[in-house]
């Protein structure tokens, strides 16, 4: 089961990575002026830039085919097949060591898998910052002629890639997997190996027979009374509560964070994805193995277990605020961020764009086509920057008498610029850094304890219920924390688009800013909240294991006083027997008479 949920994993990513061979080639906003290969002189700033501009928005075949495209279907069916072949593999390989292994070392087992499942994002992460740096449509486009750099907002990079490289490991991966035994050696029994292999041939005959004869009445008959009893038990249907709030942060925060580092550091998409893998998913690794380690070396009960999860969590809960104080201020861009005099100020409509050194333009507020001007601030394009000339090709064009970008020694105008946003402040590398630290102390802590938390899972599930338990679990995480986490985190994001791309056929693309400061306060804000109801169900989990405890604690001790009480009658009959034979030489006697006959 586990080999063709491989199989329809790696044909998934096959039909994802398929409309980049199925579409035309990408065309990404620019303006006039910079999309023309034109040496000499020419003029930028022109009183029909607008007219220029919407005539290439008019519909065209090309638009109509475009908008008429249903490519995402392909990506939609492959992500719904990709979930389906994902789906067997938690439950069935958890429930697999877990009936095989000893149960003391059966966390440690689980830990390494739970490690398993963070290396391969992490080899995910490389292959995706390797990919992002390379453009998307490379090998079919003269990459001379790309005249944006990755930290560019309309950057795309070969997406397309890394799932082809996925699928083909899928396979291979299949393939191994169906070449293994249908059942294991129970550990601890490799000397009775003869014994343990016909009995286990035994039971997988009974049981193929078995299932040959199941009915669906049959089926429904179990399935019932075991959605019954998970739903009966309360630790169990507690963490599910603990499962949907964590999680619904945990994935909205790790499906943002590259987004989150490009735009409130200013770095790009490729270093984003990698900082991520470097200095995140190794320490997790870490956590889960030390984690396993602690509860096979020390033997930990599920008290104790929970214990570990709660106040590692709770460490780490109270760490992350610190994030709030690591930040960059918004990237200055005349009328969006700052006004053109330099006055710090957020506008979210276009009208800010214009200003009395632009207006002769006549210029077009759709396009983002960013310069840098030589005082240090961006401007939407050269055209909303006033600039009159543009010299030079391509990434070596050089933008000058720019009405809106004041020249050294000149109070207003006659300055020049470069295409390309201008460079964050110095202390967003010093920024980024203190992140990157923090976000590798508390993903230490949080990993640590999250193996001890997973065990409670395990240990209040019954061995027959814990295959359906597990399943039902990863269910639910998907369900109501997998799917609609990234929406209302991405709706939440876009409300921060100070400004929004523009498609080629007219329509809104991309955001290509984001009001940094309003980001920020969302994206940690909701995680915080998120993870601050989780707390409550944990303890109330902590307060049913402890009268749990005490209950079983209560159990034992009456167990051993009973115990201590037959023991006791016993040596009082033991003592009377002695008694009666000292006081009764006749009945000594006869016993020792018996004993030598017994000698003889």
């Amino acid at each position: 089961m586990i080999g063709l949920g491989c199989a329809a994993m790696g044909l998934g990513c096959v039909l994802i990575a398929l409309p980049h061979f199925l579409m035309g080639r990408y065309q990404y906003e620019s303006s006039a002026s910079s999309s023309d290969n034109v040496s000499s002189s020419m003029a930028v700033c022109l009183a029909n830039q607008s007219d220029m501009y919407q005539s290439s928005l008019l519909p065209s075949k090309e638009c109509e085919e475009q908008e008429g495209s249903l490519m995402w279907v392909s990506v939609l069916i492959g992500n719904i097949i990709r979930g389906i072949g994902e789906a067997p593999i938690a439950p069935l390989g958890i429930s697999y060591v877990e009936d095989f292994a000893r149960a003391e070392n059966s966390p440690f087992y689980i830990g390494c898998l739970q490690i398993a499942t963070v290396l391969g994002p992490l080899l995910g992460l490389m292959i995706g910052s390797y990919c992002a740096q390379l453009y998307v449509d490379i090998g079919f486009i003269n990459l001379e002629e790309v005249m944006i750099n990755l930290t560019d907002a309309r950057w795309v990079g070969a997406w397309w890639l890394g799932t082809l490289v996925c699928a083909f490991a899928n396979f291979l991966v299949a393939i191994a997997l169906c070449f293994l035994p249908k059942t294991l050696i129970k550990e601890g029994e490799e000397d009775n190996t003869d014994v343990t292999a016909k009995r286990n041939k035994s039971l997988l005959q009974a049981e193929n027979k078995s299932q040959a004869k199941i009915k669906l009445r049959e089926l429904y008959k179990d399935f019932v009374p075991y959605l019954k009893s998970l739903f009966h038990n309360r630790v169990y249907m507690l963490f599910h509560c603990i499962t949907i709030f964590q999680f619904s942060a945990w994935i909205g925060m790790i499906t943002f964070m590259p987004k989150y580092l490009e735009q409130q550091y200013g770095i790009s998409a490729s270093d984003a994805i990698f900082y991520i893998g470097v200095y995140n998913l190794p320490i997790i690794c870490a956590g889960y193995f030390f984690g396993g380690l602690m509860m096979k070396k020390f033997k930990i009960n599920i008290y104790q277990a929970a214990h570990v999860g709660f106040w590692s969590s709770l460490i780490e809960y109270l760490i992350y605020f610190s994030a709030f104080a690591m930040f960059c201020k918004n990237s200055s861009v005349a009328g969006l961020s700052v006004s053109y005099k330099g006055i710090e100020e957020v506008s979210y409509t276009d009208a800010y764009l214009y200003a009395d050194c632009n207006r002769h333009c006549n210029c077009s507020t759709k396009t983002w086509d960013p310069v840098c001007g030589e005082n240090g601030m961006t401007y939407v394009s050269s055209c909303l920057a006033g600039c009159g000339v543009s010299n030079g090709t391509g990434k070596n064009t050089v933008l000058t008498n720019c009405s809106c970008i004041s020249a050294p020694g000149f109070l207003w105008g006659n300055g020049s610029a470069l295409p390309g946003q201008c460079k964050r402040e110095k202390t967003c590398d010093t920024m980024l850094h203190y992140f990157l630290i923090l976000s590798l102390i508390c993903c230490l802590i949080y990993s640590f304890g999250a193996m001890p938390g997973y065990m409670v899972l395990i240990r209040s599930l019954k061995p027959e219920e814990k295959s359906f338990g597990v399943g039902l679990h990863s269910l639910t995480e998907r369900l109501f924390a997998g799917i609609p986490s990234p929406i209302y985190f991405g709706a939440m994001i876009d409300s921060t688009c100070l400004k929004w791309g523009t498609k080629p056929c007219g329509g809104i693309g991309a955001c290509r800013m984001y009001d940094t400061d309003t980001y920020r306060w969302l994206y940690l804000g909701l995680p915080s909240a998120l993870r601050g109801v989780s707390f409550i169900p944990c303890v109330f989990i902590l307060l049913i294991l402890r009268k749990n405890i005490k209950d079983q604690t209560k159990q034992d001790l009456e167990l051993e006083a009973k115990e201590e009480e037959e023991e006791s009658k016993e040596t009082e009959q033991k003592d009377m027997a002695a008694f009666q034979k000292c006081t009764d030489p006749q009945q000594e006697t006869v016993e020792i008479t018996a004993n030598e006959n017994t000698d003889l």
